[in-house]
Formats: structure tokens, C-alpha cells, sequence
């Protein structure tokens, strides 16, 4: 199975504010700012090089799991994402090997895109996301 960095993801209070650094004085293309209702955030899209990019990611309601992390740590890397062909089977493999999965069955966006997070015990303190494109 292979696997390739998407994303890497930075919780920030504002996104707007944290444009200020990672679009302006870094010059990063903010490629789009979405709203997602499900998860209670807005999410920035930075592309970095042909492949992958930075999500900045601000709580947009106080109970969301990055409102808690952000209230906990005052934000900064939250998770790596990476993609995979076949998100099922990488689940399966990891549940057969005994890996503590946050998400045992992937979630849908709406674009189609499906993901699941693996737990930082897991990893050795990483939240790691499986991303599986449309």
C-alpha cells in the first residue's frame, strides 16, 4: 500500500488572522476557505509544491474537538494527513494489527472525499489521518 503526505494541518484561532503569516508575509496561494458544519470548523487551503498543502483550521463552535484542542494547547500542528488508495483496507489492516483507531469506519465529506483518524497513542503522539480521494 503506498502512501503520500496531503495535508498537514495547524489549528489556528482565526483564519483570517492566521492568513496575515501564511499567505501574506509567507506568500503562500490561499487556493479556498471552507465551512465545514459536521467537524465545526473553517479550513484555509494553502497548497505547498505539486503535492500536498497546509489547512489552517479554526473552531467555528466552542464543543467542536478543535475548539478543545485549541483551548488546551493554543493551537499548532494537529494532525498529518496521508493519502491512500484504498482507505477500507488500510482500516482493516490496522484494526487486524491491533491499532487504536478514532474512526473504525471512514467518514464521508461532501465532495466525496473519505477520511478516518488514527489515535496518537497509536502513532507515538501523531493524530495521523487516512485520506482517500474521490
Amino acid at each position: 500500500m503506498g502512501f503520500k503526505i496531503n495535508h498537514i494541518a495547524v489549528v489556528v484561532p482565526d483564519v483570517q488572522h492566521a492568513l496575515t503569516f501564511w499567505r501574506d508575509a509567507l506568500g503562500l496561494e490561499l487556493q479556498r476557505v471552507e465551512h465545514n458544519e459536521r467537524e465545526g470548523v473553517d479550513i484555509a487551503f494553502l497548497p505547498i509544491g505539486s503535492e500536498g498543502e497546509i489547512e489552517l483550521i479554526a473552531p467555528t463552535t466552542p464543543d467542536s474537538g478543535v475548539a478543545k484542542y485549541l483551548s488546551k494547547t493554543g493551537g499548532g500542528l494537529h494532525h498529518l494527513c496521508l493519502e491512500v488508495d484504498d482507505i477500507a483496507a488500510a482500516l482493516e489492516g490496522l484494526k487486524a494489527k491491533g491499532v487504536e483507531l478514532i474512526n473504525a469506519e471512514p467518514r464521508t465529506r461532501d465532495d466525496g472525499i473519505q477520511y478516518a483518524f488514527i489515535h496518537p497513542r497509536a502513532t507515538g503522539g501523531v493524530l495521523l489521518e487516512l485520506y482517500q480521494l474521490a
